[in-house]
């Protein structure tokens, strides 16, 4: 890679969406149409979006909007959502991203956000930026005639079929409920409950419009379309699937499972999701995938390591290496009662790991071990790795809430 000292870094303007639209298309394979550009610019301002430009033509974009996180312990972190990234296929390897990339979270840094955030389209661009993937989820597709659940569970009686009119008035403040307690969840902004009830032909892949089934601490929002080579066998896609409860969670997946003529069920669910447990057949939900979800990058690291929980009482100090922002350094972390009080520190550190090593532990997604093992963390101490890869433990496995 070159980098390309003709090229300018600025922000756009309001003249900049027609090419800022076209520059993401091109990137991501789809034609933005007005009503969801419309959204676009409810969630961000031309201010808020970085572009690259060779001459007066705009060639790389990245935007960012504002943005919650719920972290371990149920605490809601301000965030910054990066979003829209891409670089024109005519000015590939120039050190483009890497620019826009420095200008804007130059931005975040002045901003004083602990946390910035993303979804990534490719594994392997994010981690050199300090971002670490911090929700896993895996792809399942379950034949559901196969389907039979524990003898020992009730029966579902809190579910209900609804319209997608009754949807709308029940699904928010569900999902709240929902987002407040998981980690990596974010609140839902209002334009992105109003595509979602759009239902737009362009966000179906085919299938139906949305069926809904609701309980009073959950809902499956799914579709339903033929299988690509077989004579009438239909096809369920769960879109989204909430519970807040475990009761809910049972009600719904037996409802769901119960659905005539549907003979596979598509889903993606969090790792370790109890929905196996529930079956007297763990094998027939089949994995075909595992794929990660939000991204993140601990932008000021006390100020988001003091804002979550922790499993164990801990006195350890961490040094986190940052080559691409200022977030390096020496911290000592000291956890009593599941909090932590996290301060520079210029002691030798007990334990050392990348800016995006740590933004993957994070949520509690993966363990401190897995990384230690592929040599990504390093420890003076068995001890001082233990105490760390246990601290960072949570009970369940975080979620991201919506796709940016």
């Amino acid at each position: 890679m070159t980098t390309d000292d003709t090229i300018t870094i600025r922000t756009a303007t309001e003249d900049d969406w027609d090419a800022i639209a076209l520059l993401d298309a091109h990137a991501f394979g789809e034609h933005q149409n007005s009503e969801d550009m419309e959204e676009t610019k409810i969630l961000t301002a031309s201010s808020e979006i970085f572009l690259a430009c060779d001459g007066d033509l705009p060639v790389g974009v990245t935007m960012h909007f504002p943005m919650d996180v719920t972290v371990p312990g149920g605490c809601t972190l301000p965030a910054t959502g990066v979003s829209w990234v891409s670089v024109a296929p005519t000015h590939r390897r120039r050190g483009i991203l890497r620019r826009m990339f420095t200008a804007q979270h130059e931005r975040f840094e002045d901003a004083g956000k602990p946390l910035s955030v993303l979804t990534a389209s490719e594994a392997t661009i994010y981690e050199r930026f300090g971002y670490g993937a911090a929700t896993q989820g895996v792809n399942y597709t379950i034949d559901r005639r196969f389907t039979a659940f524990r003898k020992d569970l009730p029966p579902p009686r809190g579910a209900r079929l609804v319209t997608s009119a009754e949807a709308r008035e029940l699904l928010p403040e569900i999902y709240g409920r929902w987002q407040r307690q998981t980690p990596g969840a974010q609140p839902m902004p209002q334009t992105r409950w109003h595509r979602f009830f759009a239902d737009r032909k362009n966000a179906r892949g085919g299938f139906s419009k949305l069926f809904f089934i609701v309980h009073p601490d959950g809902y499956i929002a799914f579709r339903r379309g033929y299988r690509v080579g077989t004579a009438g066998a239909q096809e369920a896609r769960i879109v989204d699937i909430i519970a807040a409860t475990d009761e809910a969670r049972s009600d719904l997946w037996q409802v769901m499972c119960g659905i005539d003529l549907v003979e596979t069920i598509e889903v993606t669910l969090p790792v370790g999701d109890p929905l196996l447990t529930l079956l007297t057949d763990r094998r027939v939900p089949q994995v075909t995938g595992v794929k990660d979800g939000l991204w993140v990058r601990l932008m000021d690291v006390p100020a988001a390591l003091s804002a979550r929980t922790y499993a164990i009482d801990t006195d350890l100090v961490i040094g986190v290496e940052d080559p691409f922002l200022h977030a390096g350094g020496a911290y000592r972390f000291v956890t009593r009662d599941g909090h932590a009080e996290v301060t520079r520190s210029d002691d030798d550190p007990d334990v050392t790991v990348s800016s995006s090593v740590l933004g993957s532990l994070y949520l509690g997604a993966h363990r401190a071990r897995q990384f230690a093992a592929a040599g990504r963390v390093a420890s003076t101490s068995e001890k001082a790795l233990h105490e760390f890869d246990l601290a960072f433990g949570t009970p369940s496995q975080p979620q991201i809430g919506w796709f940016f």
